[in-house]
């Protein structure tokens, strides 16, 4: 059940007549030699460290260590009855945004697939269960589905800023989610990735530019931007709107396009947001 591309994980699909996340589960059974029902567990422990770095700063806000950001997530949330957004993305962007407070304290979150991106994957698919009522066994499917499209993207590219900026965190991490609401909302395997290759391309050539080098400001309202990224490129690949661009060839061009970022836009705080002199100031003037 082995893959190394967006395409074999299509075909084993067919083949087996399986949903990306039963072919993930069984890959990962198979190459760690355990048994499904440990690798269930294990996900859905996953599932409750997200759920709690989701809601726990919705209850009991707290400041950031390095005090750029904090309260923000309870702001949206509580804004919930005004929003113009609609009830699912404005909770899902309440919930990443929470998991980005968490981690900048020093919480306990799941990087997914990295630290910094850790709000999106949760964000939607939180929002999609109070909103639609999924069981806790159906978002562990789904995140064996993101779990898939991460693992493609950490083997043929990169999840990582300072190797292709932030397209490559919140990027890939918005791709994930974009997959796994496909298929927790009945979506095919190929619809799971043409939403995956849809938000790669619309966040293509996003900088990773960390005020103070902090993975706080902008990174938790990038977490935000990528829940609408992952909402849309589901609702696109739901609707029956065709991607032109497979996944495996818009991963590629990802990664060239992140390789191509001057050095100072790659998680150095030398660019982009970073260097303006009102980021600049709230780090004390460095």
């Amino acid at each position: 059940m082995d893959f190394k591309s967006g395409a074999e994980l299509l075909a084993l699909c067919e083949k087996e007549d399986l949903p990306i996340s039963q072919v993930m589960l069984r890959r990962e059974a198979e190459l760690g030699e355990s048994s499904p029902e440990e690798l269930r567990h294990r996900m859905g422990r996953a599932l409750e460290i997200m759920t709690e770095a989701a809601g726990t700063p919705l209850v009991k806000p707290g400041r950031s260590m390095g005090g750029l950001i904090g309260g923000e997530a309870k702001r949206v949330f509580d804004h919930l009855p005004q929003s113009l957004c609609g009830p699912v993305l404005s909770r899902a962007a309440a919930y990443a945004m929470a998991v980005l407070e968490v981690s900048s304290s020093m919480g306990l979150i799941v990087a997914a697939p990295t630290a910094g991106s850790a709000g999106v994957v949760p964000g939607v698919l939180l929002a999609l269960r109070d909103e639609r009522g999924f069981s806790q066994n159906r978002l562990t499917d789904a995140l064996f589905n993101a779990g898939a499209v991460g693992y493609l993207a950490m083997r043929n590219a990169t999840v990582a800023g300072a190797v292709g900026g932030c397209q490559a965190e919140v990027g890939v991490a918005a791709a994930m989610a974009a997959s796994a609401a496909v298929e927790l909302l009945g979506g095919s395997p190929r619809q799971s990735l043409d939403a995956a290759s849809t938000v790669l391309m619309n966040m293509l050539g996003l900088v990773c530019d960390p005020v103070g080098g902090l993975v706080e400001y902008p990174c938790q309202n990038r977490n935000a931007a990528g829940v609408a990224n992952a909402l849309m490129g589901a609702e696109l690949a739901l609707s029956g709107v065709p991607q032109l661009i497979p996944f495996d060839e818009m991963l590629s061009t990802m990664y060239a396009v992140g390789r191509r970022l001057p050095a100072e836009l790659r998680e150095t705080a030398l660019g982009g947001c970073a260097a303006t002199p009102s980021a600049c100031a709230a780090c004390g003037g460095k």
